[in-house]
């Protein structure tokens, strides 16, 4: 029988959306993590919540693999959670060369180093549904889907999503990959993304903004789910499961125009209309995946509906927009 009780644990982008509800889980069940902050992130539920008290924190770069090796050594890390990135498709655009060196570079040194350590025993390696790339036939499947990014962000991902199989197929590294698909919850502070960016200007009694298309679709995952997804994996996790990749989604896209929707009805601003505005278009028109592989091999399936997950952030970002 698994216990996290006394386990030695690392994770990447600690402080980061996703990377705080991990910690914050974690701490519950009695572990004080090891966690890599690179910069400070203020008004993260990691900064509110002062997870960092409860925390063993370690400032410093995914990309300083002297650094990662020193941290798995003296913390004799057991369980790895690989989750920093660069997380923006807007900024790879800008930026790809930071992208790439942050994706990729950041995601072999980490799994570099757990293949030499003596102690580490797993590591999940966030990948992303957008390493899939466009694909006509959906929804994504791990295993007949191809990995087919484009786009500086997606073949960022990609390229971490197959360095971490040949990791597992060349060294033995015991190593397993999360594909995510869009999510969104309490803490979320990239207003660039539709849920938080659709709150926010509701709040603001402002447009939310559509771009290009209210038709394009996503799977919207809320990130509680998704974290009690990557504790299971990380429990069930053995010679079996290791190079395996999986999907964590809800299988129901929405539209664009249904999520803006959803939220400015749950935000009872039914009066505020959306506005389009044109972008580059260096996006997927839809993606969704399906959990099947999740639910059969690890029991995993999500909890909340997109409805029942925008009631929950909502307040959040009410609060926090209050300054409160």
């Amino acid at each position: 029988m698994f216990s996290w009780k006394d386990k030695s644990v690392f994770v990447t982008g600690a402080n980061g959306f996703l990377g705080s509800h991990l910690i914050k889980k974690l701490i519950k069940m009695g572990v004080k993590p090891v966690a890599l902050v690179y910069e400070e992130n203020p008004g993260s539920i990691f900064d509110k919540e002062d997870l960092a008290s409860k925390s063993h924190v370690v400032e410093g770069d995914i990309r300083d693999l002297s650094l990662i090796n020193k941290v798995l050594d003296e913390n004799k890390i057991e369980i790895v959670f690989h989750l920093a990135a660069q997380a923006i498709v807007d900024q790879a655009i800008d930026n790809p060369l930071d992208t790439f060196e942050s994706n990729v570079q950041g995601t072999w040194n980490i799994l570099e180093a757990v293949t030499r350590s003596k102690t580490a025993q797993k590591i999940i390696v966030a990948s992303s549904d957008k390493a899939y790339g466009h694909h006509n036939v959906l929804p994504y499947k791990e295993d007949s889907s191809s990995l087919v990014g484009v786009y500086p962000y997606e073949v960022s991902k990609t390229c971490a999503d197959m360095i971490s199989q040949s990791y597992w197929k060349s060294f033995k590294t015991p190593v397993c990959i999360t594909r995510a698909t869009n999510l969104y919850g309490p803490g979320d502070l990239k207003f660039n993304r539709i849920v938080p960016g659709t709150i926010k200007n509701l709040y603001e009694d402002k447009s939310p903004i559509i771009r290009d298309t209210a038709k394009a679709s996503r799977d919207y995952l809320f990130v509680e789910d998704v974290a009690d997804g990557y504790l299971l994996l990380a429990e069930k996790m053995n010679q079996d499961l290791f190079g395996h990749a999986f999907n964590f989604s809800t299988n129901i896209p929405s539209t664009t125009g249904e999520a803006i929707k959803l939220i400015t009805e749950e935000f009872k601003k039914s009066h505020i209309k959306p506005k389009t505005i044109e972008t580059d278009g260096f996006e997927i028109d839809h993606q969704y995946a399906c959990y099947e592989k999740a639910r059969e091999l690890l029991g995993w399936e999500p909890k909340h509906s997109f409805a029942e997950g925008v009631r929950k952030t909502i307040p959040w970002y009410v609060s926090h927009l209050n300054g409160e």
